[in-house]
C-alpha cells in the first residue's frame, strides 16, 4: 500500500517562505491526484491545495491563494507546495494525501484521498 511522505515542514518568522514536499512511499511510477489539507490544533483539518494527476488542474483554498504554489513532478514522482508570505495563522500540521482514481471527483473533500501522510509541522512565529 502507499504511504504519502511529507517533508519540509519547520519554524519560520512570518513573512518567510517553505516548501513542502510529498512523496508516495515506496515509490511509484502512478501518478496521483494530490490534495495538501491543514490542522491547526483544536480544529479541523482542511482543503488548502490540490492538483490533478496530469498536473492540468490545479485547485486552491481562498486563505492561501496568491501565497501557495502547489505543483508536481512526475518524474520525480514528487508533489510540492511553495509557500510565501507565511502569516502565523498558517501554523498547522500539513497533510498530504494521494488520490488513487483518475475518476472525477472534489479535490476539497478529505473523502475524496485514499492515502493520507503523517503530516509536518509548520510553526510560524510573529
Amino acid at each position: 500500500q502507499v504511504q504519502p511522505v511529507e517533508s519540509g515542514g519547520g519554524l519560520v518568522q512570518a513573512g518567510g517562505s517553505l516548501r513542502l514536499s510529498c512523496a508516495p512511499s515506496p515509490p511509484t511510477t502512478s501518478a496521483y491526484a494530490v490534495g495538501w489539507f491543514r490542522q491547526a490544533p483544536g480544529k479541523e483539518r482542511v482543503f488548502i491545495a490540490g492538483i490533478s494527476w496530469s498536473g492540468e488542474t490545479i485547485n486552491y483554498s481562498d486563505s492561501v491563494k496568491g501565497r501557495f504554489t502547489i505543483s508536481r513532478d512526475n518524474a520525480k514522482n514528487t508533489v510540492y507546495l511553495q509557500m510565501n508570505s507565511l502569516k502565523p495563522e498558517d501554523t498547522a500540521v500539513y497533510y498530504c494525501a494521494l488520490r488513487g482514481s483518475r475518476s472525477f471527483y472534489s479535490p476539497y473533500r478529505t473523502t475524496s484521498y485514499n492515502y493520507w501522510g503523517q503530516g509536518t509541522q509548520v510553526t510560524v512565529s510573529s
